[in-house]
C-alpha cells in the first residue's frame, strides 16, 4: 500500500479543486491512501473522497493571532505529533504557499511541490526535495492533476476529472414537495455580490417555472441578506444554520444552483449539481466551478444596454434577466 500526505489546508474552493487528483491516483495505483492536512473548518470536505484515510487538522489561520497561546494549549504539539505518526512514500504540498511548505517539511517522506516558476510564492519550491514544473496556463485543476501525477509517476487521464465524491454520505432531510434550486448568495468580497434585488426578481421565474428556492447562509451578515432576500415571497426558504455536510446534502437534492464566486459553488460542482455561475471581478477561466453542467456568466457576455445601477455597480448589466435565459436552458437540459 502507497500511503501519501496532501498538504492543502484552505481555501474551500481550493481544497474541492485538489479532489479529481486523487480519483486519478486512486485509479493508477491500487490500494493508495491518502492522509490530508486541511484547516480545521473545511476537515469535512476531504473524507467525503474514498481514498482518504486520516485528517489532520490545523489552524493556522487561527493560531497565529495567538502564537504563544497555541503552544500552552498543546494544540501545536498534538499536530506534530499527528503529522509524524507515518513515513510518508511522498508529501505532496498542493497549495505552494511559505504556510504550506513550512507544514510539508513537518512530516516525514520525500516531499514534492510546485517548482519555483509554477509556485504562487516561488521561495516555497526550495522547501521541497522534488519541486515540479507545473503550466500556469491552465484550470487549477488540470494543474493539481498533473502536480500530483508527475509526483507519484502516471500519466493523468484524457477525460475530465471526478471528484468522486462518496455520495451515501448525503442523506437528504430535505422534505420538498416541489423540486428545488438553491440560490448560493454569500462570499466574502463585496464586489462578488450579485445585487439583492436581482435575486428576488429572478425568484420571480425560478417559481413560475414550478421550483421553490433554498437560500443557505454561513454567518449572521449572510443570514440577513437571505432573510431580505427572501421577504414577503412564497416558494422562497431562508434554511437554518447547516454544516457543510448538511449543505452538501440539500445541494444533492437540487435541481440547480445558481452561485456568486464561492466556496459553495464549487462544492455545487463536486456534488455534480447543475450550477450557473456569476462572475463579477474575477475570471473564471483557471478557477472557475469545474465539471459537467457549469456555466459561467462574465460580464463580457452581458448586453451593453442602459439598465439602472446596482449594488454593487460592476453587476449592474448581468440582469436576472440574462441569468434566467441561461438557468432555463440548463434546467431543459436537466429534464
Amino acid at each position: 500500500m502507497k500511503r501519501v500526505l496532501i498538504i492543502k489546508t484552505s481555501s474551500m474552493g481550493d481544497i474541492i479543486h485538489t479532489l479529481p487528483a486523487l480519483t486519478d491516483a486512486a485509479s493508477a495505483i491500487p490500494n493508495i491512501q491518502f492522509d490530508w492536512v486541511v484547516e480545521e473548518n473545511f476537515a469535512e470536505i476531504p473524507a467525503w473522497h474514498p481514498a482518504v484515510n486520516h485528517i489532520i487538522p490545523v489552524a493556522i489561520r487561527r493560531w497565529r493571532k495567538s502564537i504563544l497561546k497555541t503552544l500552552r494549549s498543546g494544540e501545536w504539539a498534538e499536530f506534530r505529533q499527528n503529522i509524524n505518526n507515518y513515513e510518508y512514500d511522498a508529501v505532496i504540498d498542493a497549495q505552494g504557499l511559505l504556510k504550506s511548505a513550512w507544514l510539508t517539511k513537518k512530516a516525514r517522506g520525500a516531499t514534492f511541490g510546485l517548482d519555483k516558476h509554477s509556485a504562487r510564492e516561488p521561495l516555497a519550491s526550495y522547501f521541497y526535495q522534488h519541486p515540479q514544473a507545473i503550466s500556469w496556463q491552465q484550470h487549477a485543476v488540470e494543474r493539481i492533476r498533473q502536480l500530483f501525477a508527475q509526483s507519484l509517476g502516471y500519466t493523468v487521464p484524457t477525460e475530465t476529472g471526478k471528484f468522486a465524491l462518496n455520495h451515501n454520505l448525503f442523506e437528504n432531510s430535505y422534505s420538498s414537495h416541489t423540486p428545488y434550486i438553491v440560490f448560493i448568495h454569500g462570499t466574502t468580497w463585496a464586489t462578488k455580490h450579485w445585487p439583492e434585488n436581482y435575486w428576488r426578481k429572478l425568484t420571480q421565474p425560478v417559481v413560475s417555472a414550478g421550483y421553490s428556492v433554498l437560500l443557505p447562509w454561513g454567518n449572521e451578515i449572510e443570514r440577513a441578506r437571505a432573510e431580505r432576500i427572501a421577504k414577503d415571497l412564497d416558494f422562497v426558504t431562508v434554511l437554518p444554520k447547516l454544516s457543510l455536510a448538511a449543505i452538501a446534502s440539500i445541494l444533492s437534492g437540487a435541481t440547480a444552483a445558481v452561485a456568486v464566486d464561492t466556496g459553495l459553488g464549487h462544492l455545487a460542482a463536486a456534488m455534480d449539481i447543475p450550477c450557473v455561475s456569476l462572475y463579477g471581478p474575477t475570471s473564471p477561466d483557471k478557477i472557475g466551478a469545474y465539471g459537467a453542467d457549469q456555466v459561467h456568466l462574465t460580464l463580457d457576455q452581458c448586453s451593453v444596454g442602459e439598465h439602472p445601477a446596482s449594488d454593487p455597480e460592476i453587476f449592474t448589466p448581468m440582469t436576472a434577466e440574462f441569468v434566467w435565459q441561461h438557468l432555463s436552458t440548463l434546467l431543459d437540459k436537466s429534464t
